[in-house]
């Protein structure tokens, strides 16, 4: 590889790695408590996201791309938008766990408005999340927050295709990978 494109490509980390070291510099036990932070993070993503490849494989091996069309797609409706809050709201982990499971989506045909309520599902709708609030806050509260995201989830994927398909984001936008 060509030095120029390395330095190009991983100009933010560059950046962030000189800024972390002249923070250490100046501020050793600073400095510290960031390398830790960021080996604490790269070491719970690298805990994370083994598991999730592997079923991201199984996922793509498993599941025919007509499937996943015929359910999710184009045609799908109402029966696309309760998968994707399920299979969303079924998850574990963090949000970038999610990414991957969105790029298997798209390759499958999956249509954008599913996209995104997957996504959004993921951050507002878990389970987990849920049990937790109910735990935490009451189940009052975690009750009326349900009712407030769930709408917003599937009116928020539906508006992201809508803008999409009137062009709204820019004119390069043929250059889609969904």
């Amino acid at each position: 590889m060509d030095l120029k494109f390395i330095l190009k490509r991983y100009r933010f980390v560059i950046i962030w790695l000189v800024v972390i070291i002249a923070i250490y510099i100046f501020n050793n036990s600073f400095g510290l408590k960031i390398f830790s932070n960021i080996k604490s993070s790269v070491a719970q993503m690298l805990s994370v996201l083994p598991p999730i490849m592997i079923m991201l494989g199984l996922i793509d091996v498993w599941i025919s791309r007509e499937s996943m069309m015929k359910y999710m797609g184009k045609e799908s409706r109402i029966v696309g938008v309760a998968l994707s809050i399920l299979i969303a709201s079924l998850a574990a982990g963090p949000m970038y766990a999610a990414f991957p499971f969105t790029k298997v989506l798209s390759d499958k045909g999956v249509k954008l408005s599913n996209i995104m309520i997957f996504l959004n599902a993921w951050c507002v709708i878990k389970l987990s999340t849920i049990l937790f609030e109910i735990g935490g806050l009451g189940y009052k509260f975690t009750f009326v927050r349900f009712l407030i995201d769930l709408p917003g989830v599937i009116v928020m994927g539906y508006l992201i295709e809508y803008l999409d398909n009137k062009k709204f984001y820019s004119k390069k936008s043929k250059n889609k990978s969904y």
